[in-house]
């Protein structure tokens, strides 16, 4: 193998290889014909090279990342000693679901905290396997994912946001371990999403505060109160459904499990006065289930609906009392990255969609100053 690239083949020599603009091999100079094999995509697999014949055979030992150098030198050793061994098929790329299964899910799937679990789960069982489970990694390609996403699209453009980026990231780790060489989502665009953030004016609180009222007279004084908590606290949906009664505090509540991780919500004292009436259940959270105490109550909450028709509020989501929470703190003053905190965002970029509400009153005070300014600048006195 003279005139190609040799070096004393190690774990940690092998992680500091780098992708150049082409693929290359780094042979082993202690074990004849191993090398590694460097895709432009960053994907390290092991390669053997041996005689086959009149001429010379290279095949695939697998991806470094699931197969350390010692343990390649002695598959190499076993291939050359038994020419029936070396005559076995290249490396094949596993399935997707036992990918997904399995290394996939040791190295990145069990880290995720209990809720994203949930959610990716909900994904991967429902979307991701029965599309693309029984294929190879390397057989997916980007005109199927595009087939599929497209179709997923039509119907819940959000949720295919979602799964798209899953399978991105899968396939991506497949990319590391060496089974694929390109990403077969590389290229395809999420589905755009509205720009306005849609909130309740000051007229639309009271109106939504009055026709809960009525329901409340009604009977739905739970699903009411959720949808008032929601208003109150700026919490998400599914942080008020899944409240339990241990992470009740006097004055806030401490989430154990929210989106971005455990976080603490301050609680007025409307906000507390409802939590103060909800009746002690022997089951574990605030709102339960009418039917089994042990479960949470649905998501869904019904009553939503009618409320909001009522109220003439049709356009308006569960999820838009917490942009109207994030809306009426910013155009009352309240600091971004404060407002930030209280929501409980990963970071101040999410906040920054409401910065230009506070614009009218920065318009204001800059009308107030001028004409202060004007009138000491002709003499006349400031009011």
């Amino acid at each position: 193998m003279a005139g190609r690239e040799r070096m004393k083949l190690t774990d940690a020599a092998i992680a500091r290889l780098r992708p150049r603009e082409r693929e290359y091999t780094v042979w082993d100079s202690r074990a004849v014909g191993l090398g590694v094999r460097v895709r432009p995509s960053g994907g390290r697999s092991w390669v053997l090279l041996f005689d086959a014949g009149e001429r010379s055979k290279r095949i695939s030992l697998g991806p470094t990342a699931l197969k350390g150098v010692a343990e390649a030198r002695r598959e190499c050793r076993t291939r050359q000693a038994e020419p029936e061994a070396a005559a076995e098929p290249a490396h094949e790329a596993p399935l997707f679901r036992d990918f997904v299964a399995g290394a996939w899910k040791e190295a990145h799937f069990d880290g995720y905290k209990p809720s994203s679990r949930r959610g990716i789960s909900a994904l991967l069982n429902g979307r991701l396997l029965p599309a693309f489970g029984a294929k190879p990694l390397d057989r997916i390609t980007q005109a199927r994912v595009r087939k599929w996403f497209d179709a997923f699209s039509r119907t819940a453009p959000g949720n295919a946001n979602h799964a798209l980026a899953t399978l991105r990231q899968i396939m991506n780790f497949a990319i590391a371990c060496g089974h694929i060489g390109v990403n077969p989502v590389r290229g395809l665009k999420m589905n755009r999403r509205p720009a306005l953030t849609r909130f309740l004016s000051r007229k639309e609180v009271a109106r939504l505060h009055d026709v809960l009222d009525r329901q409340v007279r009604k009977g739905g004084r739970q699903q009411a109160d959720m949808i008032r908590l929601l208003l109150l606290t700026g919490c998400r949906r599914s942080e008020i459904v899944n409240l339990r009664w241990s992470e009740v505090r006097v004055d806030m509540l401490e989430l154990v499990d929210s989106k971005t991780g455990p976080r603490r919500v301050p609680l007025s004292a409307a906000a507390r006065r409802i939590l103060e009436r909800q009746p002690r259940n022997p089951g574990p959270f605030v709102f339960p289930s009418p039917v089994n105490p042990d479960r949470p109550r649905s998501p869904e909450l019904p009553l939503w609906n009618r409320v909001r028709r009522e109220a003439g509020i049709e356009d308006v989501r569960l999820h838009d009392l917490r942009h109207t929470v994030a809306s009426h703190a910013v155009m009352n003053g309240v600091p971004v990255p404060v407002v930030s905190r209280l929501l409980g965002h990963s970071n101040t970029r999410m906040t920054l969609r409401y910065a230009h509400l506070a614009d009218r009153d920065i318009e204001a005070a800059a009308e107030r100053i001028g004409d202060a300014l004007a009138r000491v600048m002709i003499g006349e006195p400031s009011r």
